[in-house]
């Protein structure tokens, strides 16, 4: 028998709950408004009084309304179908919903239960399962989708039967597997799991070391990230989160691309549901949405929804992680998740944190943030969630809350800086503000030594110095004038400048430059860095501004040719005679 409970307060969001039985932290409920039944949540238990944040609009809610209790936590219904879906934060099919806008209790299945999947038993009658297992498998848009036994299910379990290879929907009994007490369970292609609950369905989550290719030069050469590792993009508005992030989703070496919009503004997510389905996949050549699920809440949608969304796509994440498959999760933006939690600690009236941000802001991100990463199964097969979160802060203060709390945790940070994109040097990333702490691993160094070159670490740190000596230069020469400043400062500034635009700066709306394969990263890393190395004799500053300028303009249409191309190696002749025309040698 379910709890019931009356409505006894509102505000907003939050309504206060007189319950008539137990109830549980995270429970779900619903409320009934005229007629109407409103999906809610409980975050706070004192007495008979549970608080409950509602997911949708509380117009028309008033006391005496009656609540119903679920007896289980917000949860998300897992199973093949789900990639190429745009969901909101509950899970709710968009495509499926009905009108232009979005009707207040209107709920839809995520899945379709009438379609047939071509399923291939993977378990045999005998074998010794367990949470997380695989029986089977189904092809979703060209993914092996590998249909699992149930995360909630406890000990081992011996499989009794598996259908024979053929076509079933979601809903059918595809095995039978026996507990240890004798008794069976049937298994579907559909299971659920509470949202923010973690999967732990693995073996082992030991430290991530293996380089996530993006093909985007500052991040792959400068502040690499790795499979299953965790990063966040600060920046204000029109730095180019949006179009760094579809570089990122485009490009990287994933399975699986997630995207969580958590409270941004509609036009925004307009743009991803009317951009995606046109972008085509590099690996594949085929659509990059048929691996590609979005979740969607804007930032006019109740904030409660938007708390849900980015626990519900790190879940569906977590599921395909244990398929043994590499998920790419890119959450935009986490500053209105937080947003969202400090409004209802607010309306809790809790004792508020630096800015009113909840106290434990600091360990709810953590706690998120924990989630991703890269985990051996138990059948020896690894599979990985990469976590990348934007950080929108209040006119481009990287000293909030938000972001002190996230860098605490996130292991890259791409600072975007709005004095770069004022000067349109794209990706608008701080080399000198952003870093990864992957390069500091043992693990990470011995994998590049192993698969790059033994160099390749040495040539980073050296970038990143050259960097932060031409910024210094910089500074003397705006302070003291060009005349100012000796010659040879004059040439360590422009090799800092050789390398920001021929390595940091890249242009992502041009067929070859947008993806530079890690190969042809590894070449003009070496050339730039050569170049840096030589000693050039120059008579004074003018020489030395022209004598770059005409080097840089070379390597840049060398970003445009095609790799070891003709016109390729003649750009690079042409550098080799520039380098000798001004050699000391």
């Amino acid at each position: 028998m379910t709890t019931k409970g009356i409505v006894r307060g509102i505000v907003s969001n939050l309504v206060t709950v007189e319950v008539e039985g137990a109830v549980s932290q995270n429970e779900i409920c619903y409320i009934t408004v005229g007629g109407v039944r409103l999906m809610s949540e409980v975050i706070k238990v004192i007495g008979k009084n549970a608080y409950v944040q509602v997911f949708e609009s509380t117009r028309g809610m008033k006391v005496g309304d009656e609540a119903e209790f679920m007896g289980h936590m917000l949860e998300v219904t897992l199973g093949p179908g789900m990639l190429s879906r745009n969901y909101d934060g509950l899970q709710n099919d968009l495509d499926k919903m009905t009108g232009v806008f979005l009707k207040r209790g209107e709920y839809t299945y995520p899945l379709n239960d009438e379609r047939l999947w071509d399923f291939k038993p993977l378990a045999h009658t005998g074998d010794t399962v367990e949470a997380g297992s695989w029986l089977g498998e189904v092809d979703e848009n060209s993914q092996p989708h590998r249909i699992m036994v149930p995360f909630t299910f406890e000990g081992k379990y011996k499989v009794k039967s598996v259908v024979p290879e053929g076509q079933y929907r979601v809903t059918h009994t595809i095995a039978v597997v026996t507990d240890e007490a004798g008794q069976d369970h049937d298994v579907t292609m559909i299971q659920k799991w509470p949202v923010k609950k973690p999967i732990v369905c693995y073996k082992e989550k030991p430290r991530p070391y293996k380089l996530l290719e993006t093909g985007v030069r500052i991040i792959d050469t400068v502040n690499p990230i790795v499979e299953g590792g965790t990063g966040f993009i600060p920046g204000p508005f029109g730095t180019g989160k949006t179009v760094l992030q579809h570089a990122i989703s485009k490009q990287a070496e994933a399975d699986i691309v997630i995207i969580a919009a958590c409270g941004e503004r509609a036009n925004e997510v307009v743009e991803i549901f009317v951009e995606f389905p046109e972008l085509i996949d590099p690996h594949t050549g085929r659509k990059l949405m048929e691996r590609t699920i979005i979740i969607a809440n804007t930032s006019n949608m109740p904030v409660a929804a938007r708390e849900a969304s980015v626990y519900t796509a790190m879940t569906i994440a977590e599921y395909y992680r244990c398929m043994g498959l590499k998920v790419l999760l890119m959450a935009d933006s986490t500053s209105r998740w937080a947003q969202a939690l400090r409004e209802m600690s607010n309306r809790l009236e809790e004792l508020p944190g630096p800015d009113a941000f909840p106290m434990d802001l600091s360990a709810i991100v953590a706690n998120f943030y924990a989630r991703a990463g890269m985990v051996v199964l138990n059948n020896h097969q690894t599979g990985s969630v990469t976590f990348i979160g934007t950080v929108s802060p209040a006119g481009g203060n990287l000293k909030e809350p938000v972001t002190e709390n996230t860098k605490k945790v996130a292991r890259c940070f791409y600072a975007l800086e709005q004095a770069r994109a004022d000067r349109k040097r794209y990706p608008a990333v701080n080399p000198i503000d952003s870093y990864s702490k992957y390069l500091e691993y043992p693990e990470f160094c011995e994998y590049i030594s192993k698969h790059i070159s033994d160099d390749w670490i040495g040539m980073v740190n050296e970038v990143k110095t050259r960097m932060l000596r031409g910024k210094e230069i910089s500074e003397q020469i705006d302070i003291l004038g060009d005349d100012g400043v000796p010659v040879d400062y004059h040439v360590t500034f422009w090799k800092s400048e050789l390398i920001d635009f021929v390595i940091l700066q890249q242009d992502a709306f041009d067929a070859i430059d947008s993806v530079c394969p890690l190969e042809r990263q590894e070449y003009m890393l070496k050339r730039v860095i050569n170049i840096c190395r030589t000693d050039f004799a120059f008579e004074d500053f003018l020489q030395v501004s022209e004598y770059f300028k005409r080097m840089i303009n070379l390597f840049k249409q060398m970003n445009y040719a095609e790799y070891k191309s003709d016109k390729f190696f003649e750009y690079d002749r042409q550098i080799e005679a520039l380098v000798d025309e001004k050699n000391k040698k």
